[in-house]
């Protein structure tokens, strides 16, 4: 790795944190100006803004006829926001999460989720009709969340009055500051992911590693960092319900958004469909499909632990431990899956244990009133 390269991620990196910190701040503050919770502006504004990498990277793929980046982007993107980021996060604070996101969103990222492995197991594409699909669940997703979230906040204003708004003040200049550092986030970020991507990239072509893998991981994980920065610090100013509102809404966004762009523009780059490869269908979708559905049990009871947060960033390292190894070959492959079977066991004794926790509440309830 040459000098130039090292600046660039160190480059990316300070960038990533400087423009998380700027739209965190801008975004909180004017969620409550706009009459709009922050949970909302989460899973709505800051979601689409710190995956705008993520479309980029997926747009120039697809245009470019090279849908394995593009695909392997988004599908890396979303086990790395579930299972890293929220990971991460909890190491820091335990995450609290509002009622909404387990009865509304996290079912919604599922579905999602087994739509996009449905669409795609049968013929390993995505045509223009099924990506216009996507748009336009996406668009009734937005505009569903959003006039839900004014109606809410309407409801709590009327009952708490001048409480609610926390005294934040509602001057032009207030408001143009806080608009101007939530675009110099978002720009921030962007710019930052950019320079992380390339010098990412620029390493892993040094390395000779396959599209899919670069996707599925050095592309991913960049192109996420904005989520990282964003929902970390957010976590650390204690506004969890944006931290937690950005992974689900980026994952969201970026399976109906981002591929329904993508799917939909493919012909204009010369390929009939986005043509996913088989081993994502086989192996990397079930992955994002398995971690999806895990999040309604472990995030059920309301909140997100550190021993748990510390199970979601080793259950990622696995999956990139073996994603390393099937790719090189490597004759530790066969150990290193008799190990995860061995383990497997223990897995489910956690997962079972937190779905018990999860559902205690409402059984002891319901025994109480037989």
């Amino acid at each position: 790795m040459d000098v130039f390269t090292f600046v660039g991620l160190v480059a990316g990196f300070v960038l990533l944190v400087a423009g998380g910190e700027f739209l965190v701040r801008g975004a909180s503050k004017l969620a409550v100006i706009a009459g709009i919770s922050p949970l909302v502006v989460g899973l709505t504004v800051v979601a689409a803004g710190t995956s705008s990498p993520e479309l980029a990277v997926s747009v120039q793929a697809s245009l470019g006829g090279n849908p394995d980046v593009s695909m392997g982007n988004v599908v890396g993107s979303n086990i790395f926001n579930t299972l890293a980021i929220l990971g991460l996060c909890a190491l820091f604070l335990p995450l609290l999460v509002h009622s909404k996101v387990v009865r509304i969103d996290i079912p919604i990222m599922i579905g999602a989720s087994v739509l996009l492995a449905l669409l795609t197991v049968f013929d390993g594409s995505l045509d223009w009709y099924d990506g216009a699909g996507l748009l336009a669940a996406f668009v009734a997703y937005v505009a569903w969340t959003v006039v839900q979230g004014r109606r809410e906040t309407q409801d709590v204003r009327a009952e708490f009055g001048a409480e609610f708004d926390g005294g934040v003040p509602r001057s032009p200049l207030f408001l143009a500051r806080n608009i101007l550092l939530l675009l110099a986030g978002l720009g921030v970020l962007v710019v930052g992911a950019r320079l992380l991507v390339d010098s990412a990239v620029e390493l892993a072509s040094s390395l000779g590693v396959s599209d899919a893998i670069v996707g599925l991981t050095i592309i991913a994980i960049g192109t996420s960092l904005p989520e990282v920065a964003t929902s970390v610090i957010a976590t650390v100013r204690k506004e969890r319900d944006i931290a937690v509102g950005n992974v689900v809404g980026s994952n969201i966004f970026n399976l109906l958004g981002i591929l329904g762009v993508a799917a939909t523009i493919a012909p204009v780059g010369g390929e009939a469909a986005l043509q996913v490869k088989d081993t994502i269908v086989r192996f990397d979708m079930p992955i994002m499909v398995a971690t999806a559905v895990v999040c309604l049990p472990m995030l059920f009871k309301g909140h997100l632990v550190r021993w748990e947060g510390v199970a979601f960033l080793v259950a990622y390292g696995a999956y990139l431990v073996f994603l390393i190894l099937t790719e090189t070959g490597s004759g530790a492959r066969g150990t290193f899956v008799d190990a995860l079977l061995f383990s497997s066991p223990l897995v489910a004794a956690v997962l079972g244990w937190s779905v018990f926790r999860a559902f205690r509440p409402a059984l002891v309830e319901r025994s109480g009133a037989a």
